[in-house]
């Protein structure tokens, strides 16, 4: 949503002046009355984006001396020290994160906001993550834009122009932009099926694992004058030296952690035991523990939060996402239902189109046999004809014969001599008449096997002419297909955010007086029950994901041979050494926070 602004302009007798918000994905514009507040703007850009779960947020901004600040919700715009560069926005950001994004997170716009600034922290390299680790979450990041893999429409190069793996990544391997998006594709194949909010989840749930994640640094240094890291997350404060950003040399959760304040740059917490000193450390600026003070009575906010009942508004806001994704669930379903049906559809006219053909080939093949049949039967009958012809002579010969021995035999010979010659010509005659009957059965017999022949012909001809009806009778229904339905009308599928007046779903703490320099975390009356209370302990998710694993430690090792060891960065070596020490983010915060409370403030002002 984007209203048309006039020009920027700054003047108190001015009714309203404009405001331009930025997400990670969207641009707001909006009037402003002169006298709202910092409330009244966040509750705006909430209601216009739909978030409900407005806890997590705020809104960041580039103060006057150019600061980065976060907005104070019950103070009045103007009078925060606002840039007046019209082109100066304020970046409506995750403030907070969760401790679990699988069990907070409720609504797939909060999902979503999350995934990009995350997404945009991995690759900018403000969170440090492994190659392989890179790899796989491009791979849930491509199929959250494009949707499944098809290998119809998909095209060698087509991710080379989106931005999936941090530079750093990059130039560590002696690997061409090709050779990454295949390592790529393999595991976006694999996501088959998988919704957008399914794998931002899914990239969302690796990424809480990395050691940097949800993690604000600020540069302090303790008593001893030595430079370190304090971080500050959603489970506690970390202390990290300062060339290694990774694993905390020690750990201090808010459950432990009764009061803190600061003076000018000295930062005092008190913790909970009673017999442990203070944990004091000193920032660089007053400005920096005001921000270190904010952000720690946020993180412990939700940190009591998430261990008490949820409130009736928040019980009513999961039963209203586990409502809307049920549904979406049950419409893909569908969709995907249809969509079997409809490839079923077209495998199966795609077969009676083959067998069509094979048909027609069939009775092409039975008219070419028909017609050799058919000139087989005309020349055998005209071999019958010549053979009846030489029959019927041959008989007619003999009978001369027998005419001309008769005639022989009846001549009266006048001399012997003649009777001889007589008695020579007559069995010549004899055995001529024998050798023409012989021939004549011959012949005969020729002609009755012609003749059956013939018959096996016109039988053979007949078949072949009921095999092609039968043909004919098979292929009638076959040239009449009638084209197949569409199987998928044209579906939409209207988003239903939820629209409720944010007044009622207010959580976030009561405004904190400008001036505030102390906090008490803990009630007196509260402190035995949190003390006791057992901390949920997340099972790694690469402990969860056997196969998961197995396929980073192969990705890992088929491009360890192409690495640049020059080219390693102080993060990469010390993330190996953690890997072979067979160390993870959770196993070294279970470390560090072993021992008393006494004894890491101790191990804190020696380090």
């Amino acid at each position: 949503m984007k209203d048309k602004m006039p020009p920027f302009r700054r003047k108190k007798s001015g009714k309203s002046f404009p405001v331009k918000v930025c997400t990670l994905d969207a641009e707001l514009e909006f009037n402003l009355e002169w006298r709202a507040t910092g409330r009244d703007l966040f509750d705006l850009v909430c209601r216009t984006i739909g978030l409900r779960e407005t806890w997590y947020f705020g809104l960041q901004y580039e103060d006057a001396k150019g600061f980065i600040s976060w907005l104070k919700l019950d103070k009045k715009v103007q009078d925060q020290g606002i840039s007046q560069q019209p082109t100066t926005p304020f970046m409506f950001l995750a403030k907070f994160y969760p401790e679990d994004v699988a069990e907070e997170l409720v609504q797939e716009v909060t999902q979503h906001l999350f995934f990009l600034q995350v997404k945009q922290a991995i690759l900018s390299m403000d969170i440090y993550c492994p190659p392989e680790a890179s790899v796989l979450l491009a791979s849930y990041a491509v199929q959250a834009k494009y949707g499944d893999y098809d290998e119809v429409s998909y095209r060698p190069g087509m991710l080379a122009s989106e931005d999936l793996l941090p530079q750093r990544v990059i130039d560590q391997y002696q690997m061409t932009p090709e050779m990454w998006e295949d390592r790529i594709k393999i595991w976006y194949a694999d996501h088959r099926g998988m919704s957008r909010d399914e794998a931002e989840m899914e990239y969302l749930k690796i990424a809480q694992d990395l050691d940097m994640y949800g993690v604000n640094y600020f540069p302090i240094s303790n008593k001893k004058e030595t430079d370190l890291w304090l971080g500050v997350t959603a489970l506690g404060l970390n202390i990290y030296e300062k060339e290694n950003k990774l694993a905390p040399k020690t750990t201090f959760t808010w459950s432990e952690i009764r009061h803190i304040s600061f003076d000018d740059k000295k930062f005092v917490i008190k913790p909970v035991e009673k017999s442990s000193p203070n944990f004091v450390f000193f920032s660089q600026k007053v400005r920096m523990n005001k921000l270190i003070l904010d952000l720690c009575i946020g993180n412990h906010d939700l940190f009591m939060r998430r261990r008490k009942p949820d409130s009736m508004e928040v019980q009513q806001m999961k039963a209203q996402a586990k409502e809307e994704k049920s549904r979406r669930q049950i419409e893909r379903n569908k969709l995907a239902r249809e969509k079997q049906l409809r490839e079923a559809a077209e495998r199966e006219k795609a077969a009676m189109e083959q067998r069509l053909l094979q048909y027609q080939e069939e009775i092409r093949l039975a008219n070419e046999a028909l017609r050799r049949s058919e000139e087989t039967a005309d020349l055998l009958a005209e071999k019958s004809r010549v053979a009846e012809e030489e029959a019927m002579l041959l008989s007619q010969k003999a009978s001369e014969a027998e005419q001309e021995i008769t005639r022989i035999r009846l001549n009266n010979m006048k001399t012997e001599e003649e009777k001889v010659h007589l008695e020579r010509k007559t069995r010549e005659a004899e055995l001529l008449t024998e050798r023409l009957v012989q021939e004549s059965e011959r012949r005969a017999a020729e002609a009755e096997k012609l003749k059956d022949e013939l018959l096996r012909a016109r039988i053979a001809e007949k078949e072949a002419k009921e095999k092609l009806l039968e043909f004919l009778s098979r292929n009638a229904y076959t040239s009449s297909i009638t084209p197949v339905p569409n199987l998928f009308p044209s579906t939409q599928v209207l988003p239903s955010e939820l629209q409720a007046d944010l007044q009622t779903l207010q959580l976030d703490a009561e405004p904190l007086p400008a001036d505030l320099t102390s906090y008490d975390l803990i009630a007196d009356g509260d402190v035995d029950q949190l003390s006791l209370e057992i901390e949920k302990e997340r099972v790694d998710y690469w402990e969860k994901s056997k196969h998961l694993q197995e396929q980073l430690r192969e990705l890992r090792s088929e491009i360890e041979v192409m690495k640049v060891g020059e080219k390693q960065c102080e993060l990469d070596q010390l993330h190996e050494e953690q890997v072979r020490l067979g160390e993870n983010k959770y196993s070294t915060l279970k470390k560090v926070k072993s021992g008393s409370t006494k004894a890491r403030v101790a191990f804190f002002e020696e380090l």
